[in-house]
């Protein structure tokens, strides 16, 4: 295995489509871990680091989305879903709980390609043109271990996603960032579900910042139109 490929793990119990997916992602350049089951694919977690995670919800031995969740929470890993629920409801529930993207079974074999190629060619890019290091308002972000420290020394993960909005408000401080701005960046067409999984970034986000929504000191919500970041960097 060359060592810049970049890592996708596939976690699904159908064997017949993780050997598709492991084939063509391996054809098309990409360095492949495929799983069956929630457990082997946790166990392998704790000492190994996926560029991304392709995750099907109707696992057997674990809920899907809370296995979504964790990997959110606790990795640098970009998630999508790749699931036979087709309702409105579950694609909400795992874009809010960490997921890049969601892909409704059945799928095209070059789209989840394509969407793989996209998510980890931005983040490539990102890792290219900025600082993976940046201090802002008594907080430092680390990009590459996805960290947030704050003046104490206290550290918590930022989850793939998370990240993702976070760059975006530290490059345009003081600026008006859209929703649309901010799925256009991510990749991902506008719509409601996503929209909504934005905003549920941003409160997290708020979270973690120790930011109150109701008197914001970093991250102002405009509404109708977006957010405006107010921290200081350097």
């Amino acid at each position: 295995m060359l060592t810049d490929q970049k890592l996708v793990t596939i976690l699904d119990d159908v064997g017949e489509i993780r050997e598709m997916l492991s084939k063509g992602l391996s054809e098309a350049g990409f360095a492949t871990k495929s799983y069956g089951r929630a457990l082997e694919f946790e166990r392998d977690m704790r000492t190994i680091s996926p560029d991304l995670c392709i995750i099907d919800l109707g696992l057997p031995d674990k809920d899907g989305l809370a296995l979504v969740n964790k990997i959110a929470l606790e990795s640098g890993a970009a998630i999508i879903i790749i699931s036979g629920r087709s309702m409105i409801q579950d694609k909400i529930a795992g874009l809010e709980l960490g997921a890049d993207d969601y892909i409704t079974k059945p799928f095209e074999l070059a789209e989840v390609i394509a969407r793989v190629r996209a998510l980890l060619r931005r983040s490539k890019d990102v890792e290219q043109v900025q600082k993976q290091i940046v201090h802002f308002s008594g907080w430092t972000a680390d990009f590459d271990q996805h960290t947030l420290t704050d003046r104490s020394g206290d550290t918590q993960s930022l989850s793939f996603a998370e990240a993702q909005v976070l760059r975006l408000f530290l490059d345009a401080p003081n600026r008006l960032i859209t929703r649309e701005y901010i799925l256009d960046n991510l990749g991902t067409t506008a719509n409601d579900n996503f929209e909504r999984a934005i905003d549920v970034r941003v409160s997290r986000l708020r979270t973690k910042l120790k930011d109150d929504s109701q008197n914001p000191k970093l991250i102002k919500t405009i509404y109708g139109a977006g957010y405006i970041f107010i921290g200081e960097t350097s």
